[in-house]
């Protein structure tokens, strides 16, 4: 039989008790996942990367001394995954979700565990530095700056603001750039419009359509269409017409 590979991971966290639990809960359901060291401060943390090179570390983020995001500082380029283990507000969780950074929220769930270990075993996992340079940009501005979309070949970072719309077909989405360009994505239209919640650049406008006012021209109220900068219209579903027009006013008061 052949031996399955272990993932080696590493435990941050100052509290003990998190650290003890989270391993105890990894042992029983995620076998595949070896705990090789724990550490309940950022320097040791440091210390103990170097020394055993993990697949992975799980990462508490508000520590005494220096913070999660703190410990990236110390290494030239992050050649291991990281899954984020917070208890942070809902912004903020939605920064890592839109950044496709993995995270467990306290106190964490099996589920939760399973799923984000369950990415670590992907062939093509993608290079952390990328996702955590537009985490810190997005965590930074206080907004969402850029959202990574998943397409064949990987991810792309997208800047929002040079989102000019995005399409539904089916279970994927098409998403049209300010550049004329348009990327074919795995995802259906309600990942990004919870993704966008909060935006007040976006706005549903059809079951279809999921509209970034900034390239509105024209609205035509009595025929429910959009005239976009790109000279493409767009319909508007009756039942999203209320919410674009307030939406329309409240941007330009």
């Amino acid at each position: 039989m052949t031996e399955i590979k272990k993932i080696k991971g590493v435990i941050i966290d100052d509290e003990a008790r998190a650290r003890r639990l989270l391993s105890v809960m990894i042992a029983e359901y995620c076998p595949e996942v070896e705990i090789v060291a724990e550490s309940g401060q950022v320097p040791d943390g440091v210390l103990q990367i170097n020394k055993y090179r993990p697949d992975v570390v799980f990462l508490d983020i508000e520590m005494p001394d220096y913070s999660g995001f703190e410990l990236l500082d110390f290494f030239r380029e992050v050649d291991f995954q990281i899954i984020f283990v917070t208890a942070y507000s809902q912004y903020a969780v939605r920064a890592f979700e839109v950044s496709a950074v993995d995270y467990l929220l306290k106190p964490v769930q099996i589920g939760q565990l399973e799923k984000a270990v369950g990415k670590l075993k992907n062939a093509e996992t993608q290079p952390m530095q990328a996702k955590l340079e537009v985490l810190k940009g997005n965590m930074e501005a206080n907004r969402v700056s850029k959202i990574a979309v998943p397409v064949s070949d990987g991810l792309i970072f997208l800047p929002v603001e040079e989102v000019v719309y995005i399409d539904a077909d089916g279970a994927y989405s098409y998403i049209y750039m300010a550049d004329g360009s348009k990327q074919l994505v795995s995802k259906k239209l309600k990942y990004f419009d919870d993704m966008l919640v909060g935006s007040s650049d976006f706005v549903r406008i059809h079951r279809s359509h999921l509209l970034n006012l900034r390239f509105v021209k024209k609205y035509n109220r009595h025929e429910s269409m959009v005239e976009l900068e790109n000279d493409i219209t767009l319909q508007v579903a009756r039942s999203h017409k209320v919410e674009l027009e307030n939406r329309m006013t409240s941007s330009q008061s």
